[in-house]
């Protein structure tokens, strides 16, 4: 049994060490230089023309709620809530 122990107890470790990566270093460059006269851009420069939006029909919606004047009850509970 304690042969069978140790077996075991030596793979798992094997197999932990041999899945570890390597480490990896990146370099980036320290400075790039760009040159924007030489880059050449070429086309026209003109407006779109006429730009239209078509109206849509706003669609209305009547209120399921029942219209309240007053609030005053709700308050005084909320307040009391909190004190």
């Amino acid at each position: 049994m304690k042969i069978l122990f140790s077996i075991m107890l030596l793979l798992s470790t094997a197999f932990v060490f041999a899945q570890q990566k390597p480490n990896v270093r990146y370099e980036y460059k320290k400075f790039e230089k760009f040159d924007f006269e030489e880059i050449g851009v070429e086309g026209e420069a003109g407006s779109p023309g006429d730009i239209s939006i078509s109206p849509r029909l706003r669609k209305e919606f009547s209120n399921k709620l029942p219209e309240r004047k007053n609030f005053k009850k709700e308050m005084n509970k909320a307040i009391e809530g909190i004190r």
